[in-house]
C-alpha cells in the first residue's frame, strides 16, 4: 500500500506523515517512510532526532564532493541512503529532480517515481510531499493507493487543499480529508463547507503534546500514545491497515 499526504506547509503533514508510519509499524507492517518535502524534517517527527534527520542531508554533500559512491537501484538507494527509525521504519529522503534523466536514483529521484518502483514489495510506503500541489500535477494511479490531503480550518490551507482535492481526485482512487488543529465542532464545518461534503473526512484535534513534540523536535507517539491528537492518528493507521495486511 502506497499512502502519499499532501498540503499546504505548516498545516502539520509531516507529524501526521511520521504518527502514521509509526503507528503502521507498531501494528506489525514493513514501513518505508519517503521524506519528499524541499525542508526534509521527516526524521525527526519520526523520533530520529535533529542530529541523525540532518545525517541523510549530509548524503547530497557526499555525493556531491565524490567521496560517496553513487546508487541505480531502487534497493541499493533505499539501503544506503536509508536510515532506521523506531517500530522498525525505514526512512529515505527523495530529492527533486533537476534533470529529467538523472542517471541514477541517488542523483535525482522523484517521489513518485520511487512511488511507483516501490509497488509490490510487501513495504507499506507513507510519503510526506512537498509543500503545495506540484507533486500532484505527476502523479498517476500508479503512484499511490491512497492520498491524504491535510488541511487546518484557515483560508490559505483550504485554498491549497481544495487544489490538491481536485488533482488527487482525477488520479488516485481514494481520497481522505484530515481536517488537522480542529479546536471545535464550527472548524470542521468551515472545511466541510469550503471544499465539499463529498469527501472522506478524518478529524485530528488540537493536541498539546504534537504542539510540545514540535517545540521539543521530538516524535509526538514518543512524548504521550495516548493524547488524542496522536489516537486520532493511530486511528487513521488502522483504518488503513485493513487495506494491507501485515507481511
Amino acid at each position: 500500500m502506497k499512502i502519499i499526504v499532501a498540503g499546504k506547509g505548516g498545516v502539520g503533514k509531516t507529524t501526521l506523515s511520521g504518527t502514521l508510519a509509526r503507528a503502521l509499524g507498531r501494528a506489525g507492517h514493513r514501513v518505508l517512510a519517503l521524506d519528499a518535502d524541499t525542508n526534509p524534517m521527516l526524521g525527526v517527527s519520526l523520533g530520529l532526532g535533529a542530529e541523525n534527520t540532518d545525517l541523510l542531508q549530509g548524503v547530497r554533500q557526499g555525493l556531491e564532493s565524490g567521496t560517496t559512491e553513487h546508487e541505480r537501484s531502487t534497493e541499493g538507494f533505499v539501503e544506503r541512503f536509508g536510515r532506521d527509525a523506531p517500530d522498525g521504519v525505514r526512512l529515505v529522503v527523495a530529492t527533486r529532480i533537476d534533470r529529467p534523466n538523472p542517471g541514477c536514483m541517488c542523483c535525482g529521484v522523484s517521489p513518485e517515481s520511487l512511488m511507483r518502483e516501490l509497488e509490490g514489495n510487501g513495504v507499506v510506503v507513507v510519503g510526506d510531499l512537498e509543500a503545495g500541489i506540484g507533486t500532484m500535477w505527476r502523479l498517476n494511479e500508479a503512484d499511490a493507493d491512497v492520498v491524504l490531503v491535510v488541511v487546518q480550518p484557515t483560508a490559505k490551507s483550504i485554498e491549497v487543499a481544495r487544489r490538491a482535492l481536485e488533482l488527487a481526485s482525477e488520479r488516485v482512487r481514494e481520497v481522505i480529508v484530515v481536517a488537522n488543529r480542529i479546536r471545535e465542532d464550527d472548524d470542521l464545518e468551515m472545511i466541510r463547507e469550503a471544499l465539499g461534503h463529498e469527501y472522506d473526512y478524518v478529524l485530528i484535534p488540537e493536541d498539546a503534546v504534537i504542539g510540545e513534540a514540535d517545540r521539543r523536535g521530538e516524535a509526538a507517539i514518543d512524548i504521550d500514545d495516548h493524547a488524542p491528537g496522536v489516537l486520532a492518528i493511530v486511528a487513521l493507521a488502522d483504518r488503513l491497515a485493513g487495506v494491507s495486511a501485515p507481511a
